[in-house]
């Protein structure tokens, strides 16, 4: 990885962080969220992985607060100088029902799984 890439790295697991933080406080059900990049086709490879407890509470924010979340990401990425055309084709959603069901709990697999 090269410096200035190590550098925005660090841009971005902060700006996260902050989405992490107020997320936590403000939809039923979330966890936690990580990031997947390839920075040789940055930021068109850029991933936001936002997880949830179960597919119930998944559910109910993806029909209410989705895109509270997304334009939060948005805005924080913004913040950084990450400009995404299309915000929602960067973010994903599971849970951790999912990946206990089909990956045994497992997240480093299941996120190699949804690449």
């Amino acid at each position: 990885m090269r410096k200035t890439d190590k550098k925005l790295e660090n841009q971005i697991r902060t700006a996260l962080t902050v989405v992490c933080e107020t997320s936590l406080k403000s939809f039923s059900g979330f966890q936690w969220l990580t990031h997947q990049v390839n920075y040789s086709t940055f930021p068109d490879s850029l991933k936001v992985v936002c997880i949830f407890d179960t597919n119930d509470n998944l559910a109910r924010f993806t029909t209410i607060q989705q895109q509270e979340l997304s334009h939060l990401i948005q805005k924080k990425l913004f913040e950084i100088d990450v400009i995404l055309k299309k915000v929602d084709r960067h973010i994903s959603y599971d849970t951790e029902e999912n990946c206990q069901q089909y990956h045994n709990g497992k997240w480093a697999e299941r996120l190699e799984s949804i690449k």
